[in-house]
């Protein structure tokens, strides 16, 4: 397997220090993209009370990854965000019951996976992985047994489904 450059500049947005901010996933871009004009769009919504210099990087549509000895593409989380010692990625969901979960959870573990492969993620003193769906933003709150085993065999990420993420 070739090296992929998950931190590659290319898939990279300007900066954001806005203290809220959205993530889109939709047919106008061919990535995810951050938004400030129509909250309509957002799939998740960035709180940044702070004001951090917070990056964010495309994964999906921007990194072409191809399953070992097949011509499928590996199946990867929409992007990811990043500032400081903080690692948080992201998949977008815009759909109704049935399954989005599952869905969201794989191509987080997925991503993880290749993520460990391609680089040292222990530069990062958090990780998380967050599913967000539109049509589902408040999400109940996960058991605690799936949260530890998803930590436990995703290299320490933490795992959150809902469309606020905050960071402090």
């Amino acid at each position: 397997m070739s090296a992929v450059d998950f931190f590659n500049s290319d898939c990279l947005e300007s900066l954001r220090t806005d203290i809220q901010f959205g993530l889109c996933d939709d047919e106008t871009h061919q990535t995810a993209y951050t938004d400030t004009l129509d909250s309509q769009k957002w799939i998740a919504q960035v709180n940044n009370p702070l004001k951090k210099k917070i990056a964010f990087y495309a994964i999906d549509n921007c990194q072409v990854i191809l399953q070992p000895g097949s011509l499928n593409r590996e199946s990867t989380c929409d992007g990811m965000l990043m500032e400081s010692n903080k690692l948080i990625l992201v998949e977008l969901k815009n759909r109704g019951i049935g399954g989005w979960r599952k869905d969201a959870i794989s191509q987080l573990e997925n991503t993880i996976r290749l993520m460990s492969i391609h680089h040292d993620l222990s530069q990062f003193k958090l990780k998380k992985a967050y599913a967000c769906n539109r049509k589902h933003p408040q999400f109940a709150q996960l058991e605690s047994e799936l949260k530890l085993k998803f930590r436990r065999n995703n290299h320490g990420f933490h795992l959150d489904i809902q469309s606020q993420i905050t960071l402090s």
